[in-house]
């Protein structure tokens, strides 16, 4: 595809399919670029490194979508009970609700759980019956998934349908009644589980929240909700796709594969660079410009709705040699996580997962391998995701 047959809506099957040519070619034509919505909404995409942080950490670009000044205003695909989170304030709001949950997200408290993932993660692998595998319902979706809803206090019993819910939201080929359903499903269980807490409370992330709520007053009932919801939908499935991208970047690599089974290369690096080679989120949270903005030379008018590429700063030539190349030895920051105050506040959990999952994994299985059709991986069909379906192994 030349960067003159792009299609009206850049957010189709070609950006799913092959997303960082397509970025490729924007950053070097276009780096500012106008297109729409897949529901046919304007939309600015910002696709260089230097702009995409900038506007990461832009107090003039707000979440709040009361903001976009659109003939037609902001249609949010989300019912208004799981709508009042994170993702959609500013400051003080973002301030006061990102204090209470940053609370279970500190180094500390992260590191309190490093023995229970270990834990976890070896249940998993000794349960992993060779010698073909799908890695990713043997180990990248259950050990995040598990991670996750111990914390907040989620029953095992229940997360297989969560992970239904969420993987329909997040696919691009599900239907509107589709997403509708999983939604209402999803905002009754999370209701019924959190008056369960209430009369029934215990040691968990969901359970202080709702103390919060109710003794302080310091959440009204929908950010509880909504917070509930955030935390489950994100906090999962990012961890998911990042063992997955992970484990392939490994197995491209046998050299580099090797080399972390004999921990001659940092793992911390190893993740760091999976984060950069394929952003488990490669788009930014959607932002309304509150004035008009000028980004990389080009004026953004007040109200319209900005997204940034993360996956296409974290390949940009000009911050990384050679961007497609799975290389642990690079020194410039990615993206990932984000910037600025909406970072992500659960990239230690994150991280702290595929550090214990990937070594765990490769030195068990030491003569792991793809096994993959020829037509490549079984990529997950979203453009606001980019992480496997599936990853077929042989061990």
């Amino acid at each position: 595809m030349t960067f003159a047959s792009l299609p009206a809506t850049l957010f189709g099957d070609d950006l799913v399919a092959d997303p960082h040519s397509i970025y490729a070619q924007l950053r070097d034509a276009d780096p500012v670029h106008r297109t729409v919505t897949p529901d046919g909404a304007p939309v600015w995409v910002v696709t260089r490194y230097e702009d995409v942080r900038a506007v990461l950490a832009d107090p003039r670009l707000s979440l709040n979508k009361s903001n976009a000044q659109t003939p037609d205003g902001y249609q949010s695909s989300m019912p208004p009970e799981l709508d009042a989170h994170l993702l959609n304030m500013d400051p003080p709001d973002h301030t006061r609700l990102r204090r209470l949950v940053a609370k279970a997200f500190t180094p500390r408290r992260v590191e309190a759980l490093r023995d229970r993932v270990q834990t976890m993660t070896g249940g998993l692998l000794a349960t992993m019956a060779g010698p073909r595998v799908d890695l990713m319902q043997a180990l990248a979706v259950p050990l995040p998934m598990g991670v996750i809803c111990e914390l907040l206090g989620v029953p095992e019993e229940d997360r297989r349908d969560f992970r239904s819910w969420t993987d329909t939201l997040l696919s691009a080929a599900a239907t509107t009644t589709d997403s509708r359903a999983a939604m209402r499903q999803m905002h009754k269980y999370l209701t019924d589980i959190i008056q369960d807490k209430r009369s029934r409370p215990a040691d968990d992330l969901l359970s202080a929240l709702i103390h919060a709520r109710d003794d302080r007053d310091s959440l009204t009932e929908p950010e509880l909700l909504s917070l509930a919801f955030l935390l489950l939908f994100a906090g999962y499935n990012n961890a998911t796709y990042l063992i997955g991208n992970t484990a392939l970047g490994l197995m491209l690599d046998p050299k580099l594969l090797k080399a972390v089974q004999d921990d001659t290369v940092p793992i911390r690096a190893v993740i760091e660079e999976s984060l950069r080679w394929n952003s488990p989120s490669p788009l930014g949270v959607r932002r309304f410009a509150l004035e008009d903005v000028a980004i990389g030379g080009t004026v953004i008018p007040a109200g319209s709705r900005v997204w940034v590429s993360i996956a296409s700063a974290n390949r940009d030539e000009t911050k990384f040699p050679s961007p497609e190349t799975f290389d642990p030895h690079r020194t410039t920051a990615h993206l990932a996580f984000g910037h600025g105050i909406h970072y992500c506040l659960g990239a230690p959990l994150a991280r702290m997962e595929a550090e214990i999952a990937i070594p765990a994994l490769v030195r068990r299985f030491p003569t792991l391998r793809l096994d993959i059709p020829e037509n490549g991986p079984d990529w997950l069909h979203s453009f606001r995701k980019r992480g496997l379906k599936t990853l077929p192994v042989t061990c």
